[in-house]
């Protein structure tokens, strides 16, 4: 359990840290984004609700697990191997998807931060705890911590396109500041609370010798055809 927990130690520290870098700048960067031209506010306003958790799941995520499975045939995996595959690979969207929403919708409630629409008559930085509603739910932002985890899982599984992940992760999460739906710390803080799910549950997984396995420096690393369990009996 150490690196796990050591893991988790370096996600909330780097979340700390840049959540804390940007809270200073929310204001500004948050009025500037939404005083873009409004052709930039609207192409971000049409694909902005591509970073919903019903999106995540029941859309993209299934066509991907399909891609990944297909890839499987060609690998020569058995039927037996490559249903359990299937299976398991449904579950670790379910799991990282489900927890992250899980948890941002808790801490939504817990902090109650109001958005940038109430800005004129909160600030920046008022905090309504317990208050629920739409308007007092800014952090983390939702959106982005289910891109966070979408897209943090699809990085533990293809590792060499992690990059492209991010960049996947970070455009929506832009988007949620030019709409005016969250400052930039709401987004900073839900795409590495939404990583932090991927992260923890590809360590669990790998812990049961399901899609990942442990590298000798204890992180999970995704499992090759050649290293899958044998059949059944």
């Amino acid at each position: 359990m150490h690196r796990p927990l050591s893991s988790s130690a370096w996600l909330l520290l780097a979340t700390v840290l840049l959540v804390a870098a940007l809270v200073p700048f929310d204001a500004t960067l948050s009025q500037r984004a939404q005083a873009l031209p409004p052709s930039i506010v609207a192409f971000n306003a049409g694909i902005t609700d591509f970073g919903t958790f019903a999106w995540m799941i029941y859309g993209s995520g299934t066509l991907v697990i399909v891609g990944y499975i297909a890839t499987r045939v060609a690998l020569g995996d058995t039927l037996a191997q490559k249903l359990r595959t299937a299976r398991r690979l449904s579950l670790y969207f379910f799991v990282t998807i489900g927890s992250a929403s899980a948890i941002v919708h808790l801490l939504k409630f817990l902090i109650g931060r109001a958005r940038p629409e109430l800005f004129a008559d909160y600030g920046a930085y008022s905090l309504t705890p317990f208050a629920g509603g739409w308007l007092f739910e800014s952090f983390p932002s939702g959106h982005s911590t289910a891109v966070g985890a979408f897209f943090g899982a699809f990085s533990m599984l293809a590792p060499r396109l992690r990059i492209l992940f991010a960049l996947g992760a970070l455009t929506i999460g832009v988007t949620r500041v030019v709409v005016g739906a969250h400052y930039p710390s709401d987004v900073a803080a839900g795409l590495l609370l939404g990583l932090w799910t991927a992260v923890m549950t590809a360590f669990v997984f790998a812990g049961r010798n399901w899609l990942f396995r442990l590298d000798a420096s204890g992180w999970p690393r995704p499992k090759r055809a050649s290293q899958a369990e044998p059949p059944a009996a």
